[in-house]
């Protein structure tokens, strides 16, 4: 029987992954701790890793793995940005889950902008202390709005969809554009200059790193929207932050933030919160920020745990893993 770590889980990732693993019958340890190099060693005599989106994977965390026989890392997310490859793609397997639930990431965008849009998160507040009043209420059509959308992959196709359905315009942006698409793409600096909303449904490379900075904020409409599903770093928060203050940006939807990794996913509700620009930024009425729970549907956590186990089904049965990353 194969044993597998599974790191920075919670009460749902035990749920959905045990209702799996009776297909599969892996020995799973779940640890609460992140994945780093100080808790690696939790992972002692198992065969493999699971590691999520938080985790940091980098070259000291490698090391410790590599000491302990652990060559497969199973990343229960999209992304791997939080891995040092230099070394992994000497020594390691690294698998991820490609695509769980687009809907469920784009859904939870529209549902940001809808909330900030027509101040329900205000108006729920409001009316619980009996105030009934709908001055500062006011919203827009979001019908005839220009929508810009940086990355046309499964979410942000998934979102443009539900954009048309509006009745909105939507201009797009990706280095790597869907053949045969009836996508508009344009430019990333006409996107940035013609948008009201600009949503970001792109990876984080050495490319898109602070593609939402002060640069490209000059560039927008003034009260032009922002989004984020994706990566916290694709927006430097600072310069949003003047942005927002400057009443350059109208508002702000993020469900992830630069410097989430020790905060999101965690209760901090009897701390103080020593990140200033996130304190700030949650303090704004036109800001709405979530916890990283774009994903967060059961649609979403059962086809996580079905690619992962699947994942490390086809590793130890040395098959060509469809979702491999890298080896070697």
């Amino acid at each position: 029987m194969n044993t597998i770590s599974f790191f920075d889980t919670k009460p749902y990732d035990k749920e959905f992954f045990d209702k799996e693993n009776e297909k599969y019958g892996f020995h799973i340890i779940y640890h609460e701790e992140k994945l780093n190099k100080k808790t690696a060693v939790l992972a002692e005599g198992s065969d493999a890793v699971c590691a999520f989106v938080n985790d940091d994977i980098g070259a000291d965390t490698l090391k410790v793995l590599d000491k302990q026989n652990i060559h497969m890392i199973a990343m229960r997310c999209a992304g791997f940005n939080n891995i040092d490859f230099k070394l992994a793609k000497e020594k390691f397997h690294v698998a991820r889950v490609p695509a769980y639930s687009p809907y469920a990431v784009a859904e939870h965008a529209i549902g940001m902008l809808l909330m900030l849009n027509r101040k329900l998160h205000r108006a729920y507040i409001r009316v619980r202390d009996y105030n009934f009043s709908l001055n500062g209420l006011t919203g827009f059509d979001i019908h005839g709005k220009t929508v810009g959308v940086i990355g046309t992959g499964k979410i942000g196709r998934s979102f443009i969809d539900i954009c048309k359905g509006f009745g909105t315009e939507v201009l797009a942006y990706d280095p790597y554009p869907v053949k045969d698409s009836d996508i508009h793409y344009v430019e990333l600096d006409e996107l940035f200059r013609r948008s009201d909303i600009i949503s970001l449904h792109c990876p984080l490379t050495k490319e898109s790193y602070h593609i939402i900075d002060k640069k490209s904020l000059s560039k927008m409409k003034d009260g032009v929207y922002i989004m984020n599903t994706s990566r916290g770093a694709l927006i430097d928060s600072e310069d949003l932050l003047e942005a927002i203050k400057d009443k350059k940006v109208g508002a702000a939807a993020l469900d992830v933030y630069e410097e989430e990794a020790d905060l999101f996913y965690e209760d901090n509700s009897n701390t103080i919160l020593q990140d200033d620009v996130l304190a700030r930024l949650i303090s704004m009425p036109n800001v709405l920020v979530t916890s990283h729970q774009a994903f967060l549907t059961e649609e979403a956590l059962g086809n996580i745990a079905e690619t992962t186990l699947h994942n490390l089904d086809e590793y130890f049965k040395g098959e060509v893993m469809e979702n491999e990353v890298c080896f070697q």
